[in-house]
């Protein structure tokens, strides 16, 4: 047997899997050289995935097997040496692609896949067990989707205290804004990254299934993602640019793109490579990932909500009550230079967070729960949705999923005094031109809450309140 067309070691050696899966399954191999011709050639084929096709094209062109039991029909999966059909990872792009080209969808699950309750995709085989089955049966058996039942998230409630932080996470909730929390260590600045997901709108049919066929394709388990539970993906610091946004041979997704339609936490955001962090400027613009490679180029969706934390200093203590800072100035100006001003200035909310006193830890499990919160995200989302329906009816804009800096100002709805009053804060700053639309799109996250159609001055005071550096204070031995 020989394989052609620019194979890769796991698809050549499938002659090996193939003519051993044949022969203990009841078939006989042709006394003849095969030749399995991948086309087109130009094209590099990857992985196990073509066991399963290029064994039943054998069959049939052997006349072992009729033409018409593979007819328009995808086939994908592994072969073990005893003829047992493996899963692959992608099958979920696979099945899409079927869906696509109208075929019907052959493949090995290890258990049984939501795919047509929840996605809808109308494919009817989910499965094939073992090459010696009764293919009548194997290829018209109708599978049965599962139903998946959403997991448990942590709560809000388990975080006594830290009403400001809470707050702070509902409005970046609600705008899908990004956020940087910094404060010393044990402050709770995990603890209150890891419950965002609880806060969350459940994801859209639409979103599920784009955020699905991402972690099918990287290899990831799809079941949290199938039941509506956003992503929640947080990197260690080690993390390297190919392992953050995507790459190696062959290409797969990264950490931005597994959290697509969800959140990306980086903790210890100090201490990720400078250049590691600021590949993430321009995912963070367009929601995509353009990745770029001698054979080939691909775009991976990646809008994500962006949440990090990290210490003010290398000791951690900088603004503390409590322990004294012992960093120098120089020092501290290095540590959070590590960020750089670029990225800094696409992260719309920056807030401070204190540790809390033993008696407010001591009494953990009695703050304001996830409920509470995600009432009043999914009140602005609800309230956001409306706002720009009467927009669009009064000839106003077209909706976008990235709205332009002229729609974002008219949807504030400024008055004379508000104007002056964005101005003034804005100069005095030095908040560049992106800064200013960040903060007018969180300002206009703070009406929605409140539901009112005009952003008012409370809303952009508190929306500038989130661009004061926290932490930032260069004197080493004291607090901000």
């Amino acid at each position: 047997m020989s394989i052609v067309g620019m194979a890769d070691t796991a698809v050549k050696e499938a002659q090996e899997r193939v003519r051993s899966a044949l022969r203990v399954s009841g078939f006989t191999m042709p006394g003849v050289k095969v030749v399995v011709n991948l086309a087109p050639g130009n094209i590099r084929k990857t992985g196990s995935g073509f066991d399963l096709p290029i064994a039943l094209g054998i069959l049939v062109a052997t006349g072992q097997v009729p033409e018409e039991a593979i007819r328009d029909k995808l086939l994908i999966g592994e072969l073990s040496l005893q003829g047992a059909v493996r899963p692959v990872i992608g099958n979920l792009a696979f099945a899409l692609c079927a869906k696509k080209v109208g075929c019907q969808f052959i493949t090995a699950v290890q258990k049984p896949a939501p795919i047509n309750d929840l996605i809808q995709l109308g494919l009817r085989t989910l499965g094939s067990l073992h090459l010696s089955d009764p293919f009548d049966e194997l290829f018209n058996e109708d599978g049965a989707g599962s139903t998946l039942s959403a997991k448990p998230v942590p709560d809000y409630r388990d975080i006594s205290g830290h009403d400001i932080a809470k707050r702070s996470l509902q409005i970046a909730a609600a705008g899908n804004h990004g956020v940087l929390m910094m404060g010393p260590p044990g402050s709770g600045k995990t603890m209150l990254a890891s419950r965002l997901v609880s806060i969350l709108p459940p994801l859209t049919e639409e979103e599920m299934l784009e955020a699905a066929v991402v972690h099918s394709v990287a290899g990831k388990d799809t079941e949290d993602i199938l039941s509506g539970i956003r992503p929640f993906r947080s990197p260690h610091h080690s993390a390297t640019s190919a392992g953050l946004l995507g790459g190696g041979s062959p290409i797969r997704p990264g950490e931005v793109s597994l959290a697509h339609c969800g959140v990306l936490f980086l903790d210890e955001l100090s201490e990720f490579r400078s250049s590691t962090l600021q590949g993430l400027r321009q995912p963070m613009e367009s929601g995509e990932v353009h990745l770029t490679r001698a054979e080939s180029s691909l775009r991976l969706p990646a809008r994500f909500m962006l949440v990090a934390a990290s210490n003010p200093c290398p000791c951690g203590y900088l603004g503390d009550k409590v322990h004294r800072c012992t960093c120098t100035a120089a020092q501290v100006r290095k540590y959070q230079s590590r960020i750089g001003g670029p990225l800094m200035d696409r992260i719309s909310m920056r807030l401070d967070v204190e540790r809390l006193p033993p008696a407010s830890v001591l009494s953990s499990g009695h703050g304001t729960d996830s409920a509470t919160l995600k009432e009043g995200v999914m009140r602005a989302r609800d309230y956001a949705s409306w706002r720009q329906a009467q927009a669009e009816e009064r000839g106003e804009g077209a909706r976008s999923k990235k709205p332009t800096p002229k729609t974002i100002i008219a949807s504030c709805k400024l008055d004379r005094n508000a104007d002056a009053f964005v101005n003034k804060i804005a100069e005095g700053d030095g908040v560049s031109g992106r800064g200013l639309i960040n903060t007018l799109k969180v300002a206009r996250t703070i009406a929605d809450i409140e539901e009112s159609e005009c952003v008012k001055d409370v809303h952009l005071a508190e929306a500038f309140s989130f661009r004061v550096d926290v932490g930032m204070s260069e004197e080493g031995g004291g607090s901000v």
